[in-house]
């Protein structure tokens, strides 16, 4: 049976663990040390972990770190539902009134009063970043805080999609064209019900070392590890696909970020629209990779971009590869084409990545 952290929070451009599992069996053994760079939802360090090897990750994003730590280091679901009773406890619903009436209009259609509130609550009082408890019960929220309702009653808002936070106006106009009203969910009622069906799944022993950081920064970190990464898999962002601000901005206010989109990039998110721009973003990646180990690896690289061609892709990645200044060659390369994504039904006519290209190399 799939288990069930995988899930734990669905991600816009994430990976099949199929394909995580896949490189794992092919290029490690239990025990080695697998590292991901651009984790994501936590695919890769979380299937290592599972299949009794090590593993590292990092992320400039706050939702992605919180998401794969969750999954990599979960405290016992008995931990887990005494903090969700405490929380529940202390919960005052006329203490959270005001800061409900502050919000932009989005809200307001987003959430029913009572469940906003609790969401703004529990925003407040979870530490997410510190405690491994709080950081869980947080993920739980992010994976149910925006959803398609009309087909299920795990999520906590009206209509949306369950990977990206459609923009406020265009939200706000799709529910009033369709006479949409927010549920009313009792966010309490809802953790404890996510925490009994995520744990069905027993957790992996051990756990990933999780950074919240630039990529760049990561190679500053690792020499503090006494085994160098086996093998890197790993999904840089593609070009002109996703802006993880704009596209996650409802899960980053969850997480302390303003109650708006941004689109100033202020935490570094790595979205590039130009192909110059992006080939020297990935140089950057190579750069990076290189740093991270003395010993030969195998580096698996899953990519995409708009106006890219496979070919071009393969190309880049190879020409770039030069960037760290140690032979690399390239073993393999498949494209994979893709059918249309989700946020058609919300967006119709708008177009998916039409394909993505994995390739293996072996940087010795």
């Amino acid at each position: 049976m799939r288990h069930r952290f995988h899930a734990l929070c669905p991600y816009y451009a994430m990976f099949p663990e199929s394909f995580a599992q896949t490189w794992i069996e092919r290029l490690t053994k239990p025990g080695d040390l697998v590292l991901d760079p651009f984790c994501g939802r936590g695919t890769t360090p979380f299937q290592a972990l599972l299949m009794g090897r090590k593993a590292i990750a990092s992320d400039i994003s706050p939702v992605a770190y919180c998401v794969t730590k969750a999954k990599t280091d979960s405290p016992s679901q008995k931990d887990l539902l005494s903090r969700i009773t405490s929380l529940k406890n202390q919960y005052s619903p006329k203490n959270w009134e005001q800061e409900r009436r502050k919000l932009p209009e989005f809200f307001s259609w987003a959430y029913s009063p009572e469940t906003l509130r609790q969401i703004l609550y529990l925003r407040a009082s979870l530490s997410w970043a510190k405690s491994r408890t709080d950081c869980m019960i947080a993920a739980l929220i992010l994976g149910s805080l925006h959803g398609e309702t009309l087909k299920s009653p795990s999520y906590l808002s009206n209509h949306m999609p369950h990977t990206i936070s459609t923009k406020p106006n265009y939200s706000i106009r799709f529910w009033k064209e369709r006479n949409l009203r927010p549920p009313k969910r009792d966010a309490f009622e809802l953790l404890r019900q996510r925490s009994a069906f995520r744990y069905e799944s027993p957790a992996p022993k051990g756990k990933a070392n999780v950074f919240m950081l630039d990529f760049r920064d990561l190679p500053r970190f690792l020499p503090k590890q006494s085994q160098h990464p086996r093998c890197i898999i790993t999904s840089p962002p593609y070009l002109d696909v996703t802006n993880v601000e704009e596209d996650q901005w409802l899960r980053l206010w969850f997480l302390g970020e303003p109650p708006r989109p941004r689109s100033d990039n202020r935490s570094g998110d790595y979205r590039h629209a130009t192909s110059t721009s992006f080939w020297d973003f990935i140089s950057d990646v190579w750069r990076s990779l290189s740093r991270v180990s003395v010993e030969k690896m195998d580096v698996v690289i899953r990519l995409g971009g708009k106006n890219l061609d496979p070919k071009e892709i393969v190309q880049g990645l190879q020409a770039t590869s030069v960037f760290t200044r140690r032979k690399v060659k390239l073993l393999y390369h498949e494209v994979s084409v893709l059918k249309n994504r989700q946020t058609n039904s919300f967006r119709p006519g708008s177009k998916g990545l039409p394909f993505e290209v994995d390739c293996h190399f072996l940087m010795m």
